[in-house]
């Protein structure tokens, strides 16, 4: 029984190397795949770093761009209350032409009799006017024209 013992013994201590050797090949495929890992974490963290100061600068980048909407938002607002201003010109203009012309034609209505005679006289003024304009062309068509003489003139002659 002995010999059983030692075989016993020869089992375990060969099942207790085979255990061994393959707990050995997976502690190297767990290293080989931890050593992948801390490269890949390597990468990722310069990614990051890259990533990180892109986003620095966009985010500068944002800022600045968000600063320049806000002074071209208050340019605006300026152009936006300067037009305000011109349209409520442009209104009081209009009410002041609208009154004027109301006033004209109250005037015009209050002195109708009136202002036919003004035109009446307008018109015979005219007339008086283009009748004596029609006189004078025809005074001027009756003169006789001056004929010119064909003898050449005397040329004086200088010493020198």
């Amino acid at each position: 029984m002995e010999i059983l013992g030692y075989i016993a013994a020869l089992i375990a201590a060969i099942a207790f190397a085979v255990l061994v050797i393959y707990l050995a090949k997976t502690l190297k495929a767990a290293s080989r795949t931890l050593n992948d890992v801390a490269s890949t974490l390597e990468g990722v963290e310069k990614q990051m770093q890259g990533i990180t100061s892109e986003t620095a600068e966009l985010l500068s980048k944002t800022n600045h761009l968000a600063e320049d909407i806000g002074e071209k938002a208050q340019k605006l607002n300026t152009l936006v209350d300067g037009i305000e201003g011109i349209g409520d010109t442009v209104n009081s203009l209009n009410n002041s032409i609208r009154n004027v012309s109301n006033k004209v034609a109250l005037s015009a209505e209050q002195h109708t009799e009136q202002t036919g005679q003004v035109l009446k006289w307008g018109s015979v003024i005219l007339d008086l006017w283009k009748k004596k304009k029609q006189n004078e062309a025809n005074e001027v068509a009756s003169v006789p024209a001056v004929q010119p003489t064909e003898q050449p003139l005397p040329v004086k002659e200088t010493s020198h």
